[in-house]
């Protein structure tokens, strides 16, 4: 193995990185409702005694925002963004030895797409707030990369899909070899799996991999299926799904696979699909933090098959009917960070 590796989301989490909805953001045509979803989803997180620390325009704004949070838990930092996905231009963590460094990768609005001036500099301003360790920020914005693209195994697989990395408005369309010697350099990779089939209609990031795919310890890749013939992503997720049974891990064995619903379709008031996806849950060390769409038999399938590949996980379900309107959910909206990243010093003092 490499001697950095990119840390797995479910191996340790001394905090989560949200973002408020606020006024100059995209939520700001449905404000209230933005921020009664944020506190839900603040609230459990920082109920399950995990810390918090939440970007807000000002400070008054977000303990006024999440007041009924047990702010105890909660950092609030001042900052400047363009909106709320923390996770695609937050921190991605790896160790170096015994180092854990938070690299602070260029985000570009998911290939142009939208502004992200404010969001491409939330690291850098992190760091010279001294929110980072000393040592523990590396700037590594001359190549973009967003969280929800990537997942690891922490043993020196990323599993990311072509449609996004390769994109020519990320790293002007850079080829999988090129890119798997980009990831291997600075991420650790030693084995990337490209997944070339599966998308999600109103997806804006060109098929996040944290969207139709997850990696879980034992060797095993939960994903979103369909069953239905008459569903109009059906296709797309039975290639996606073929091409998993072909992946093989380090060793050549391949991966458990475990299969999640997809969610009733959902539309927004222009009757546009939004992407719901159960895949994009929240992973701490005890801890899943799951969205659900308000959908009985669905969402408790989904939680059901979530405790098969993480049996001793405590699973919190959290409604994300309002997260989706902006065409993203929990996982999209979160970023964990592992312990040897923030200063405690600072974030307690904040």
């Amino acid at each position: 193995m490499k001697d950095i590796r990119t840390i797995a989301e479910w191996e340790e989490c001394a905090g989560v990185l949200l973002s408020l909805p606020a006024p100059h953001t995209d939520w700001n045509y449905i404000l209230g409702e933005a921020q009664s979803q944020y506190r839900r989803l603040a609230g459990a997180i920082a109920g399950a005694g995990i810390h918090c620390i939440v970007l807000t325009p000002a400070r008054e704004y977000g303990e006024r925002v999440l007041e009924g949070c047990a702010m105890e838990n909660i950092t609030l930092v001042e900052a400047e963004y363009n909106d709320t996905w923390t996770r695609d231009y937050g921190p991605i963590s790896v160790v170096r030895g015994e180092r854990r460094r938070g690299l602070d990768f260029g985000f570009n609005g998911w290939g142009l797409k939208f502004a992200s001036d404010r969001d491409n500099l939330v690291n850098l301003h992190l760091h010279d707030k001294f929110i980072f360790q000393p040592g523990a920020y590396r700037n590594e914005r001359d190549f973009i990369l967003e969280g929800g693209s990537i997942e690891s195994d922490g043993e020196g697989t990323i599993l990311t899909t072509s449609e996004c990395l390769c994109s020519p408005n990320r790293n002007g369309g850079k080829s999988k070899e090129e890119l798997n010697g980009i990831l291997g350099e600075r991420l650790g990779a030693e084995h990337v799996l490209w997944l070339d089939y599966g998308a999600l209609a109103g997806d804006d990031t060109d098929s996040h991999i944290d969207t139709l795919c997850r990696m879980a310890p034992g060797n095993t890749i939960l994903f979103t299926g369909c069953r239905n013939v008459d569903e109009d992503h059906f296709e797309s997720l039975l290639k996606m799904r073929a091409q998993l049974t072909m992946f093989r891990n380090q060793e050549g064995e391949p991966y458990n696979l475990v299969e999640l619903p997809l969610p009733d379709a959902i539309y927004d008031e222009n009757g546009e699909r939004l992407p719901a996806t159960y895949a994009n849950y929240l992973v701490t060390p005890t801890h899943i933090f799951m969205p659900t769409y308000g959908q009985e038999a669905n969402d408790r399938l989904a939680c059901q098959m979530v405790r098969v590949a993480f049996p001793e996980h405590e699973v919190v379900p959290v409604e994300c009917l309002t997260l989706i309107k902006q065409h993203g959910s929990l996982h999209c909206a979160t970023m964990q960070i592992p312990e040897g990243i923030f200063n405690e010093v600072v974030t307690e003092r904040n």
